[in-house]
């Protein structure tokens, strides 16, 4: 009788262990699956919200490209953030160039890094500069973002003419540019970064726009 109770349980175990293993490849399948099925979602949706800001900056008549399939990345450190390629969108009429953006990072925001599309337009003037990740203080540094305040949109139409080069700096710094009340470092960080991707455009304009070779990638940070 023992022998039989200590089998039964042995059976019983191994039942056990069995359904155990079926519910993990069940579970992991189903893990899998919606993976899967979300994740082209995922990046649809990721490249639709950058679409969106490209064409906050470059309206979709001013060109008839792609812009998040015409890009060049680069890996200059005067504008690489942690020695990680940067991209550039090119927009493109009639095959002929329109405006550059680049997706940049300044490295010294009040609360860390401050990712930045920087659009300038072949003429070296800025069509914009638009804020798209932060991490600056609510009601003080955050006003950096273009759905907090319009303070973003001082750079429309600047350049390194305009304000001279030696100007661009906020007006605590003796500069041109208004920082925001109660917060200097978030300001000055982004006007430090914008200046930067003018000055990288002004001397780097001949590859700026340098067709892809046939057959090469394209790659995105």
């Amino acid at each position: 009788m023992a022998t039989d109770n200590k089998n039964n349980i042995i059976e019983n175990m191994k039942l056990a262990g069995k359904s155990l293993g079926l519910f993990a490849t069940i579970t992991g399948g189903i893990v899998a699956i919606t993976f899967s099925l979300t994740e082209d979602r995922i990046i649809e949706n990721e490249r639709q919200a950058l679409l969106r800001n490209l064409h906050m900056l470059i309206n979709p008549t001013m060109h008839d490209n792609d812009l998040y399939a015409d890009t060049l990345v680069l890996n200059d450190k005067k504008l690489a953030y942690r020695n990680k390629p940067f991209t550039i969108y090119r927009a493109r009429k009639n095959k002929e160039p329109v405006a550059a953006i680049f997706s940049v990072t300044a490295p010294d925001g009040y609360s860390g890094a401050i990712k930045m599309l920087v659009a300038i337009k072949t003429d070296n003037t800025l069509a914009g500069v638009r804020v798209i990740n932060h991490h600056e203080t609510p009601g003080l540094g955050d006003a950096i973002d273009i759905e907090k305040s319009d303070w973003i949109k001082i750079f429309d139409g600047k350049s390194l003419n305009n304000p001279e080069e030696s100007r661009w700096f906020v007006k605590k710094d003796g500069g041109d540019f208004d920082q925001l009340t109660g917060a200097t470092i978030t300001p000055r960080a982004v006007v430090k970064m914008t200046k930067k991707t003018l000055q990288f455009y002004q001397s780097h304009h001949d590859i700026v726009f340098v067709e892809s070779t046939p057959g090469e990638p394209n790659g995105r940070d």
